[in-house]
């Protein structure tokens, strides 16, 4: 069998708390720059060729990511729900689509795979489960499971809704409700799902663009 290309739900609905953002005290961690660009930036561009169409997952006044083009899609489930809200967020969109699967992607981890949507589609196709999730080969701990890039079908977004609306959270714990495939990889030279969560890494996202993505990405 074979997936029609996703849409893109990019998650940045977080709180930045290590950032110094919190429920009181918005702040949008993909707005912080990296190189010439922002994360949020670089994660649109890793992952536009990826699907047919994107949209933002974020809360508050939406009119701040205009500048972007896409649509932003606030949380439906109340309470800073964690990541599988906006994920919920971008199945309801994509069966407004028409669609049937959704990539999701993190706003804050720049680098992550130019073939992530197919490994992950192929993932899913080859041991036949509707979930797919992305991981990085760890050599001590094995395959560390990374939950905010996966593949999601718009077949479960009801299920997921009532998980939420019964207080679940942890990501892992819906997926293995239901079989997820993993697509793996080996850092090379680092985590591709590295992310920014405080000063000290964002000083390592720039070393890493300098150093490895500039001249893939110029």
């Amino acid at each position: 069998m074979t997936l029609p290309k996703p849409l893109g739900i990019i998650l940045a609905g977080g709180l930045a708390t290590r950032m110094g953002g919190g429920a009181t005290q918005q702040l949008d961690k993909g707005r912080l720059p990296l190189g010439d660009s922002t994360l949020l930036g670089h994660v649109i561009k890793r992952l536009a060729p990826q699907v047919d169409a994107m949209a933002l997952n974020a809360n508050g006044d939406a009119t701040r990511f205009a500048d972007t083009g896409l649509p932003v899609l606030s949380d439906s489930i109340d309470g800073f729900a964690g990541p599988l809200a906006g994920v919920l967020a971008g199945l309801d969109w994509a069966a407004d689509q028409g669609a049937t699967h959704v990539i999701s992607a993190a706003a804050d981890t720049p680098f992550f795979p130019a073939d992530l949507a197919q490994r992950l589609m192929d993932a899913a196709t080859a041991e036949n489960t509707p979930i797919a999730l992305a991981a990085t080969l760890d050599p001590k701990r094995g395959a560390m499971r990374q939950p905010t890039f996966g593949l999601w079908p718009v077949s479960l977004r009801d299920d997921l809704r009532a998980a939420l609306t019964g207080g679940l959270r942890k990501v892992v714990l819906w997926t293995d409700r239901h079989g997820a495939a993993l697509a793996p990889y080996a850092p090379d030279p680092f985590d591709p799902f590295f992310n920014v969560n405080t000063p000290d890494d964002l000083a390592q996202a720039e070393r890493y663009l300098a150093e490895h993505y500039l001249k893939e990405f110029p």
